[in-house]
């Protein structure tokens, strides 16, 4: 394996995640199924491209960002 590989994506990470906490399969695919539902929902952009009302809703009731 080359040393110099890029990192594991996203998705990978949650299901390493999920079957080291012994999580059912079933509920992995779940799991799976809304991460990408919220992702696509968003526009497939990266987190740190988002603005703060953007995460926390309309509401304002999240962290702010000074």
């Amino acid at each position: 394996m080359d040393t110099h590989s890029k990192p594991p994506k996203l998705m990978d990470r949650v299901k390493a995640t999920l079957r080291v906490k012994r999580y059912s399969l079933r509920t992995e695919k779940t799991y799976c199924y809304w991460i990408r539902f919220f992702i696509r929902f968003h526009g497939i952009r990266h987190p740190t491209g988002t603005r703060a009302p953007e995460m926390h809703g309309k509401t304002g009731t999240g962290p702010t960002i000074n």
